[in-house]
Order: structure tokens, then C-alpha cells, then sequence
């Protein structure tokens, strides 16, 4: 996606050879006249059967709450941590953020994600794939069908994306960045 390479390459911020900073735009301050865009992408890219769209607390609510306006469908987002008003009663795993350095519990209520629920999973970021493959694993755990999964940034020089794939999984990122050299950053 040609607009959101722009605005990437216009206000991101590098920070070392594996970090863009883009939370002037996509997950702190959020351009919805980009998110629009970005969620029209997502409906034009994903065909498939879809019911929910799932994503994980809290970056991807927004980019997911704005994409589901296409799909005219519910998002359901994973909370991180443990919640007093979820209760037990959830699908639960593990999330190793790359970010953050740290690994975090994630659940869903078993409310929200069914063995009916053919979804659609959204994140705003792709590197290792951490979070997709713990919203996954929720997934299998309630025996809903993973119809897709859309990333608006893809570290394309980490392995997320490409063991994804490998999986068999129909994978959409709108912006792939095959390199963060000498605060350069490159597309693929």
C-alpha cells in the first residue's frame, strides 16, 4: 500500500536497524484518514467468510474497530493480563512481545470466540509473530477457522511472516520493510 509506505517513510522514526517507531500515527496518535484507507485495504484484500475480527489489546483495537466497518462485523481483542471482570472462563496463552522484551499472559472470554466464528485476525505489527501465533493458538482452542490474518507493518527481515505463510495461512501485510539500514528504510 502505497499511502501508508509514504507515511512511514515520512514520519516514522528508526531506532536501530530493527525498530520503526510509528505511534505518531498508527498506535498512540492515530490518523483515522489513514486507518480508513488502511481498513478499505483490508476489506479489498480478504474475501473469505468472515464473522469476527479478533486482535490483541491494544494497539491493533483501533486498526481492527476501524477495518471491521467494511466487514460489518465485531472485533474481539485479547485482554493482556489478568482481569477480575473476565473471570476463568476464557482461552488463554502466551505472548513473547519483541518490543517489549517481555512475554504476556492473553485471554479471551469463551463469551466472544466460538467454534462458529470464522475470523479474520488484524495486528499493526508483524516480527516474530508472536502475537498472531498466541491469537491463533486462542483460536484453535475454541475451534474457530483463522480465515486470514492482515498486518498493517511487516518486518519482513524477521521470521513472522514468512513461518506464517509457510503455515498456510492467508497473510496481507499493506506495508513490508525489508530493511532498516543507516536510517534508511527499505520496501519490498
Amino acid at each position: 500500500m502505497k499511502l501508508l509506505e509514504k507515511v512511514i517513510a515520512e514520519k516514522g522514526e528508526i531506532i536501530g536497524n530493527d525498530i520503526v517507531k510509528v505511534d505518531m500515527f498508527l498506535n498512540h496518535q492515530i490518523d483515522i484518514h489513514l486507518l480508513q484507507e488502511i481498513g478499505k485495504e483490508f476489506r479489498r484484500l480478504f474475501t473469505e467468510d468472515i464473522n469476527k475480527i479478533v486482535t490483541i489489546e491494544a494497539s491493533g483495537i483501533g486498526v481492527a474497530c476501524i477495518a471491521a466497518q467494511y466487514f460489518d462485523v465485531p472485533v474481539v481483542f485479547a485482554k493482556k493480563g489478568n482481569h477480575r471482570n473476565v473471570g476463568n472462563d476464557i482461552y488463554s496463552g502466551e505472548v513473547f512481545s519483541f518490543t517489549k522484551g517481555i512475554t504476556t499472559k492473553i485471554g479471551i472470554s469463551k463469551r466472544y470466540l466460538t467454534k462458529d466464528d470464522k475470523i479474520l485476525i488484524i495486528d499493526d505489527f508483524l516480527a516474530n509473530g508472536g502475537a498472531v501465533k498466541g491469537l491463533i493458538g486462542i483460536a484453535e482452542q475454541a475451534g474457530a477457522a483463522v480465515q486470514g490474518i492482515g498486518i498493517v507493518i511487516e518486518k519482513g527481515f524477521q521470521p513472522g511472516g514468512n513461518e506464517l505463510r509457510k503455515a498456510g495461512y492467508h497473510l496481507e501485510s499493506l506495508a513490508i520493510i525489508n530493511s532498516i539500514e543507516n536510517g534508511r528504510i527499505t520496501f519490498g
